[in-house]
């Protein structure tokens, strides 16, 4: 991939649903360099639902960006550079509703982008937003409302715990159609604010898929909510698979990621 250039853009909505997931059920999935990052004995993984307006590279007139929806799987994550472990997310899947964001993807967008038909509605406190992948492979429905608190079984003892745990993790790495490293993508918002969600209905391809997720290894944790925050995307030095795993975990959920559950 070239050079990548710094983005800029208004988070408008940015929805993150929580899953609580088995350690080892995430260690198989999570290729080397990265291991799965522990929250008071469970792994978190999840979807970021996120509505991007004026996004454009850094520099740019407001006017000439783009306004998007998106959606990510990602994989809360640890691994270990020359001055201590590193927070962050990996991505095994990207998808979107634009068609120049997935022609794009992996030359000006760091990672793959799956073109998708988002459905939305927002309204008084209450979100409603799914989408379906154009290739039928994967969908993801998600409903509910603003309320002041986390549920009582989170995993986090509180929302400002949890809203620590995601600002302290800041870098994106994503799968690519190309062996051998994953490109990374840093976030930094003018201001950091979250909300919670209850959501009243969740429906994710991805994590009901038995396959990759056994029964009773993955639970809905939390939802959170981010809106109307300024930020910017710069990308950042690529990571490469780790020589010590000649057979990446990420292999098999790299191919997954291209068939994780019909819509439904």
């Amino acid at each position: 991939m070239g050079r990548v250039p710094t983005m800029t853009g208004t988070i408008e909505r940015r929805l993150l649903i929580n899953y609580r997931v088995d350690l080892e059920v995430l260690e198989r999935l999570v290729p080397a360099p990265f291991r799965p990052r522990a929250v008071n004995g469970a792994g978190m993984a999840g979807i970021c639902l996120i509505r991007l307006r004026e996004l454009r590279p850094a520099g740019l007139p407001r006017r000439l960006g783009l306004t998007t929806e998106n959606a990510a799987h990602r994989v809360a994550v640890e691994w270990d550079e020359r001055d201590g472990v590193s927070h962050g997310v990996y991505i095994p899947r990207r998808d979107t509703d634009s068609r120049l964001t997935v022609i794009l993807g992996g030359r000006v967008f760091p990672g793959a982008h799956h073109r998708a038909a988002f459905r939305v509605r927002e309204a008084s406190g209450r979100y409603e937003v799914a989408f379906a992948s154009r290739d039928g492979t994967a969908s993801v429905a998600v409903e509910g409302m603003r309320v002041p608190d986390l549920p009582p079984d989170s995993v986090f003892d509180s929302l400002a715990e949890a809203s620590e745990f995601f600002e302290c993790a800041p870098l994106g790495y994503s799968a690519t159609r190309q062996e051998g490293g994953f490109e990374a993508l840093e976030l930094a918002c003018a201001r950091w604010c979250v909300e919670a969600l209850k959501l009243e209905h969740a429906h994710s391809s991805f994590f009901e898929d038995r396959a990759l997720f056994p029964a009773g290894s993955v639970h809905f944790d939390s939802a959170l909510l981010m809106s109307n925050i300024p930020a910017r995307w710069r990308a950042r030095t690529p990571l490469l698979h780790s020589s010590a795993s000649p057979n990446p975990p990420g292999h098999r959920i790299e191919r997954q990621q291209l068939s994780v559950g019909s819509p439904r």
